[in-house]
């Protein structure tokens, strides 16, 4: 993990003297990602490498080179987008090459005789549900997501107890450039969430949020807005969580019952009694459902439809990346989805500013077309939405970097 500079917020009076800027070790690791890999023919040092490691290194064409001293293993193999083996040097160093990569953000790690384990030379980020490594490809000509000479915002880290949990929940807040600046401006609120193996670090650290905020608020192309990110999972006292954070086991269930698979749950309690509440209270934010919006990816945006169509008096301005209300397969009837909350489209296209998804066109097949059947069926309902595939990009943190870019720009519109 990328360390932090933190602060728990506590006195209200404090909140503005609190936290990081521009130029903490959470940027910083975002600006050596955001080097540009030269053009040629030559291998470079991946960004996302611990400083001072060669390995891995990526070709001009993507192709990545791997090394790994392990000079007592019998097999090493590389689980990247699929597995590789590697082959053993006469000094104890296994190499491979892999196929070219798709651009984008790649999680992987090494499988050492049959054990699985991070690399170390390259930097660890919590995905999968456990810390693994990652590997940064370089998309040519996209610098939206780099640090530039603009005026930064801050990522705030933030503690607060949960009464439906409770337990102490950490949270990761974005307040924009002027934020402190200005200490009689309030601003609207967008609730940003990750997906299914990650938790509330993903938007930070693999994401990016606040470079791709501060760029697009200083190209004007965004409104100024606070942006939270919680974890996307929660257990009242006595649950057993998952070892995904979907589904729950009942107390007292046993571990030969299945558990039941609701990627909501509890996390629609926590939004609407405890964090919504509590940031409404310590930040200064615009209030009611046209100055708050709700997104979310893979499994944030499914947590995202069934948490915002369930209370459309908070929400005004949805948005799914790799993620909606449909899931991934089965017939969505638009009539009776979502306790019949499309049933009325003129109603519902009146109270809702916003209803945007979007999906990479290298999504698995499964993934893709049900987003855009998702996103059919709502406009056969007659209900009016924004459409955003983003070419060539798969279920990485690439494709929702640019559904953020395009979805920021549309939101607290007057």
């Amino acid at each position: 993990m990328i360390p932090f500079a933190i602060s728990t917020l506590i006195p209200k009076s404090m909140k503005t003297k609190l936290l990081i800027l521009a130029l903490t070790p959470v940027l910083a690791a975002q600006l050596c990602l955001a080097q540009a890999i030269p053009s040629g023919d030559d291998a470079k040092p991946a960004t996302s490498n611990v400083p001072g490691q060669e390995y891995p290194k990526i070709h001009s064409d993507l192709r990545v080179d791997f090394r790994l001293k392990a000079p007592e293993a019998k097999k090493v193999q590389l689980q990247l987008d699929k597995r590789y083996d590697l082959e053993r040097g006469s000094n104890g160093v296994w190499t491979v090459t892999t196929t070219p990569l798709v651009p984008g953000f790649h999680y992987y790690w090494f499988v050492l005789d049959g054990v699985n384990v991070s690399d170390p030379a390259s930097e660890t980020f919590y995905g999968v549900s456990r810390q693994y490594s990652g590997l940064e490809v370089l998309s040519p000509g996209e610098d939206f997501y780099d640090a530039k000479n603009v005026p930064h915002g801050e990522i705030r880290e933030h503690l607060y107890f949960s009464k439906t949990t409770g337990a102490w929940r950490r949270i990761f807040v974005y307040t924009p450039p002027d934020y402190d600046q200005n200490p009689k401006t309030r601003y609207p609120v967008l609730y940003l969430q990750h997906g299914g193996g990650e938790d509330e670090r993903g938007w930070v650290v693999q994401g990016r949020v606040n470079l791709i905020m501060d760029n697009l608020i200083a190209e004007k192309k965004a409104k100024p807005m606070i942006i939270v990110m919680e974890k996307g999972y929660a257990t009242r006292p006595g649950e057993q969580p998952p070892a995904f954070g979907g589904g729950l086991r009942p107390p007292g269930g046993g571990t030969n019952q299945p558990p039941r698979f609701n990627f909501v749950g509890t996390l629609d309690d926590v939004f609407i009694k405890d964090l919504i509440p509590m940031i409404d209270s310590t930040y200064r934010t615009k209030t009611g459902r046209e100055n708050r919006a709700m997104a979310g990816l893979s499994m944030g945006g499914m947590q995202t439809f069934a948490i915002t169509l369930n209370h459309l008096d908070k929400f005004a301005w949805i948005g799914g990346f790799s993620g909606a209300g449909g899931g991934f397969g089965g017939s969505f009837d638009v009539k009776t989805a979502n306790n019949g909350v499309f049933a009325d489209a003129m109603a519902f296209n009146k109270k809702v500013r916003l209803l945007w998804l979007g999906i990479g066109t290298a999504e698995p097949a499964n993934m893709h077309a049900s987003v855009v059947n998702y996103h059919d069926a709502l406009v056969k309902g007659g209900i009016k939405t924004v459409f955003y595939e983003s070419p060539g990009t798969a279920h990485e943190w690439l494709t929702w970097r640019r559904d953020l870019k395009e979805f920021a720009p549309l939101l607290f519109k007057n």
